[in-house]
């Protein structure tokens, strides 16, 4: 049980684990059109997503990492060398895999990244100073969902278009509002649970505007509408039934972990885990 729960960190502190949703989310697409996989558009996923994030996290360094009251700021920049190495790791995997895709889909990709960085990089004017994404209110987990959507959805299926394979465009919209709805699932929870932190930084998310157990029953609703939108979908059967059951799934999790201990910062990421499961469930029920 030690070695699991020091693996769990491990995967956690190095963003291993948010590269690892990146890629389980971008085959899923592949899965839904019944489409091969096309592994250079899966690696550039998790070698960007990788990178976005070690970036992000570089751009927020404190001052003096090691007094900071987060366990997990003060393990990273204990550990930065292992950061840097993963850059390292994650541009050489992006770079070969940029070479494997169509150039249209690079500018697609660029574009992606533009939005991403805008997350963090104050770039948009707001009462008269220039802020990111994150600090315009409440659009921190539609900014997220948004660039996942299109990086995970939009940047395969163009691929697939160019590669000359038909894409089926209602399926394509059904996709891609369902992604969404379920990317603001497995975000809001992160939001709830760093209520007072983002008070501090004076970030304006939902559950500050609405407060937290508002936050909560809007993610029960929009696990309700993600389920709905899947039984009426004509998608295959076998990923409904994938998906329907990660949805049961998560909604336990909600319940019984990570609504329950709140104060526990690390069981939010579960719903991370809940990306690459999803995957998994609708892969093995096909």
């Amino acid at each position: 049980m030690k070695l699991l729960k020091q693996v769990y960190y491990f995967l956690i502190y190095t963003n291993l684990l948010i590269a690892g949703a990146a890629i389980a989310q971008c085959a899923l697409t592949y899965l839904f059109f019944d489409a091969p996989f096309d592994y250079p558009i899966i690696m550039v996923e998790g070698a960007a997503t990788l990178l976005l994030y070690n970036f992000s996290m570089l751009l927020s360094k404190p001052r003096n990492p090691q007094k900071s009251i987060y366990k997990r700021t003060r393990w990273i920049f204990r550990n930065e060398w292992l950061l840097w190495l993963n850059n390292g790791i994650g541009f050489i995997v992006l770079v070969y895999a940029v070479f494997h895709i169509h150039l249209y889909s690079l500018f697609i990709l660029t574009g992606i990244g533009v939005i991403s960085v805008a997350y963090s990089v104050p770039i948009i004017p707001h009462k008269g100073k220039w802020v990111g994404f994150r600090q315009l209110p409440g659009m921190k987990i539609f900014h997220i969902a948004l660039v996942w959507t299109l990086s995970s959805v939009c940047l395969p299926i163009f691929e697939m278009h160019l590669d000359g394979l038909t894409v089926d465009l209602h399926l394509f919209r059904t996709l891609f509002v369902l992604k969404f709805i379920f990317l603001l699932i497995c975000t809001l929870p992160f939001d709830i649970r760093d209520i007072q932190q983002d008070s501090y930084y004076h970030l304006k998310t939902i559950p500050n505007m609405i407060g937290a157990d508002r936050a909560i029953l809007l993610c029960y609703a929009l696990l309700i509408t993600h389920s709905t939108i899947v039984l009426l979908s004509d998608i295959q059967f076998n990923v409904q039934m994938g998906i329907l059951t990660t949805n049961l799934l998560i909604a336990v999790v909600l319940k019984q972990v990570v609504f329950r201990n709140a104060n526990r910062y690390h069981y939010a990421f579960l719903l991370d885990f809940a990306l690459i499961a999803q995957f998994l469930i609708v892969y093995l029920f096909l």
